[in-house]
């Protein structure tokens, strides 16, 4: 299973600027690809193209080899689990009924659970660690812990792709460390093929394959972390003063305090 975009142009219909500018990008199972950029520089809009939610203006976005645009939103939700960045939830849950959600793409026109419903949704817990939550109410839950039953919702799916958009917002260190630990671990013993975009650079270059930073629509590198987040592209591309440091061999940024002004 892949997800791949290749020379991919986009605009909004409003907007004096492209949002995207030939940009590629390919996930394949057992990957872990990370998208970094400034607020603005596309990140979502790309995630959206190589969903089929926008259709590029040129180039190409395909999963599985057919157009992303030309899947059926239900065969889609098969192969594919998104977790979303911002999320309403309006309706009083509780855990195992919210992740049960992720098996509707699987169910019957009547919509009846089956055994094998059940024990996907129980393996989804289990691989999030959030078994002990099945019977708490979802509004009880920390901002960690939600978190991490979304994961499990996406991936009672039982797709092949996981998309995650910033799905570390708001999260405080232990928490956003373990979701990446989570991911990373669905991707070394499940094979799942990763598409996270994140704003944490730090993480990203510790855990993620390779990763494609954008700016302003654009693909200003891609590749091996090490490969792209040098100084000078970082400071570049962020407008601010870092220095680089090397930890297990990853890159890892510290921002400097600006000079003040004379």
């Amino acid at each position: 299973m892949s997800l791949k975009l290749e020379n991919v142009r986009y605009a909004y219909a409003a907007a004096g600027v492209d949002a995207l500018v030939g940009v590629s990008l390919a996930v394949d199972s057992g990957q872990f690809v990370a998208v970094l950029g400034p607020n603005g520089s596309g990140k979502t809009t790309l995630v959206r193209v190589a969903l089929g939610a926008l259709i590029p203006l040129a180039g190409r976005a395909e999963i599985d080899g057919t157009p992303a645009a030309d899947w059926k939103r239900q065969e889609l939700a098969r192969v594919v689990g998104v977790v979303p960045q911002r999320e309403d939830n309006l309706f009083p849950q509780r855990v195992r009924e919210t992740v049960l959600l992720g098996r509707y793409p699987h169910l019957s026109l009547w919509g009846q659970e089956r055994a094998e419903d059940h024990a996907a949704v129980q393996r989804a817990l289990g691989a999030c660690d959030v078994t002990h939550l099945a019977d708490r109410w979802v509004w009880t839950l920390s901002g960690g812990e939600y978190q991490r039953v979304r994961i499990a919702r996406a991936l009672a799916q039982e797709p092949k792709l996981l998309v995650l958009d910033e799905p570390g917002v708001s999260l405080d260190l232990r928490h956003e460390m373990g979701l990446f630990e989570l991911v990373r671990g669905l991707v070394d013993k499940q094979g799942l093929g990763v598409l996270m975009i994140t704003h944490d650079l730090n993480l990203a270059a510790r855990f993620a394959d390779s990763v494609l930073l954008l700016n302003e629509g654009r693909a200003i590198a891609s590749g091996a972390p090490a490969q792209v987040l040098t100084r000078h592209v970082v400071e570049s591309v962020f407008s601010w003063p870092v220095v680089m440091q090397t930890i297990d061999g990853r890159p890892q940024m510290i921002p400097l305090r600006q000079e003040p002004s004379a």
